[in-house]
């Protein structure tokens, strides 16, 4: 291992000394826009906007996209937007890639422009929020986008800015999100070389980067189980055949996947229940209930075989107690394995490194989230990467995680963020040059 860790540090130091004049110019010029990207992110998060609905926000995208000069095509996978810039000079064509959506979340958090819009969700009035920092990657790789472009002349390669809807999943009944966006041939015309992408995080102290080879972020399928009994009168149980007893039991079972079958040695699994629909008076057992579910894995190994002894456990469960259980998995959603090329994290690891200090570039474990990203990272070499937006001096164990009411980040975190994409982008076209 330590082996690997000197070749790693030592492999592009000839990149960074040829592009060090070019990243210094990048550096002043995030300078020089950082209340810009600040701003942005803040007419964002005052109004967020649910996945294949970011109409509002594709539109600012786009209209500064397109004073920068750039080649811009709006509308790819319902409401993406989609920019080429075209170097001074050949080279690969590097892709970055921020999300737009935000989700149905009712913000809790004091600030001057905290989100007060509701919409509909699924049927249901929500809060909307962006409570998972998609606001700062939009920010974020706009910036990015104005350094770059100031950089044209000099600039070894073409970049493709692709600002993409629907990470956190399509309406029910729709296609969205990074698999669409391939569908629809965002990497090709031209054809991309390497992507890379950040998240930023609430729970990692600023100035942070946080990293992973390999499978970093879990593959995840979602799935629905319906189990069938019988009705009857509550005061009459042996009538029925019920199923909540009987959903009980499969979401108890459930649980042995991860600690029977699961060799945890090698990688983390998880299986939840997280919605259980049955019944609607005290005195009626039902005839049905649903169950919604999700389940992580880090292999495709691992994913069938999940797959497989959830539906056997299910069934033969609901079978035991005369019930029939119905399992679809996937049931709406499945992203593969968000997965680092190990080639490509370890060529661009010192620009990381360059870029937010040694001491502030640190390997993580796996993360049992998930993210469309893998979708780019099946056609193409991706690396992922994690930005610290804690604030200093906050716990990492109490600071409000994403997807919460609370979620908070400290928008000091931007800067990094543009100078990481763009000096990637640079050290990345560095390396091709004959």
């Amino acid at each position: 291992m330590k082996k690997l860790l000197l070749l790693t540090t030592a492999l592009p130091l000839f990149a960074v000394a040829q592009n060090n004049s070019l990243k210094i110019d990048a550096a002043k010029r995030t300078e020089a826009i950082t209340q810009k990207v600040i701003d942005w992110r803040r007419d964002f998060h005052q109004h967020p906007e649910l996945g294949n609905q970011e109409v509002r926000t594709a539109g600012i995208i786009a209209k500064h996209l397109q004073a920068l000069g750039l080649e811009v095509k709006t509308g790819v996978a319902k409401t993406g937007v989609v920019a080429v810039l075209k170097g001074g000079k050949p080279g690969p064509v590097v892709a970055l890639r921020a999300d737009m959506d935000g989700l149905p979340v009712t913000e809790r958090v004091k600030l001057p422009f905290a989100s007060k819009v509701r919409t509909t969700y699924n049927g249901q009035e929500v809060g909307t929020m962006h409570a998972c920092g998609h606001d700062s990657h939009v920010a974020i790789l706009m910036g990015v986008a104005e350094v770059l472009t100031g950089l044209k002349k000099d600039l070894a390669g073409t970049v493709k800015f692709i600002f993409q809807p629907a990470e956190e999943g399509a309406p029910v009944g729709e296609e969205g999100g990074a698999e669409l966006m391939v569908k629809e041939g965002v990497l090709e015309n031209p054809k991309v070389e390497v992507i890379f992408g950040l998240h930023i995080n609430s729970q990692t102290p600023v100035g942070q980067i946080t990293y992973k080879p390999g499978g970093t972020m879990a593959a995840v399928n979602d799935m629905k189980i319906t189990v069938t009994g019988r009705q009857a009168h509550g005061a009459y149980p042996w009538s029925s055949i019920d199923p909540i007893v009987v959903s009980a039991q499969i979401v108890n079972n459930l649980q042995t996947i991860v600690s029977r079958n699961l060799n945890v040695t090698e990688n983390p699994g998880v299986v939840t229940i997280g919605s259980i629909q049955g019944g609607v008076r005290s005195n009626i057992i039902p005839e049905k209930v649903e169950m919604l579910g999700t389940v992580r894995n880090f292999t495709k190994e691992d994913e069938a075989m999940f797959i497989e002894r959830i539906k056997t456990i299910a069934t033969k469960t609901a079978e035991a107690g005369g019930a029939k259980a119905e399992v679809q998995i996937p049931y709406s959603a499945h992203y593969p394995v968000t997965f680092n090329d190990l080639a490509l994290t370890e060529k661009m690891l010192p620009t990381l490194q360059y870029t937010a200090g040694a001491d502030n570039v640190k390997l993580k474990p796996p993360v049992t989230g998930a993210e469309d990203f893998s979708f780019y990272q099946e056609k193409v070499p991706g690396l992922f990467f994690f930005l610290g937006a804690m604030p200093k001096g906050q716990d990492p164990l109490k600071a409000p995680s994403h997807h919460t009411p609370d979620f908070f980040i400290d928008e000091s975190s931007f800067n990094l963020g543009v100078k990481a994409l763009c000096n990637l982008t640079l050290d990345y076209m560095g390396t091709k040059k004959k």
